[in-house]
């Protein structure tokens, strides 16, 4: 789990490298990398975006079975 963990931050930081470099005008396979990673993001912030407009349409309270601590 720790390796799957920091493969993600890994590919995050690299990703993040290329939008950079190819911002200041990188490669070709760099500016195809920071398409993708912008992309991700996008498609990440707008997962998050829908899934907290879904919460507040719920039926409320929560108490699932997670809730008790013994």
């Amino acid at each position: 789990m720790t390796f799957l963990v920091l493969g993600v931050v890994v590919l995050a930081l690299g990703g993040c490298g290329c939008v950079v470099w190819a911002d200041r005008g990188g490669p070709r396979w760099v500016r195809m990398v920071a398409r993708v990673t912008v992309g991700v993001g996008e498609l990440l912030r707008r997962a998050q975006r829908d899934r907290r407009r879904g919460l507040g349409r719920g039926s409320g309270g929560g108490g699932g079975a997670g809730d008790s601590d013994g």
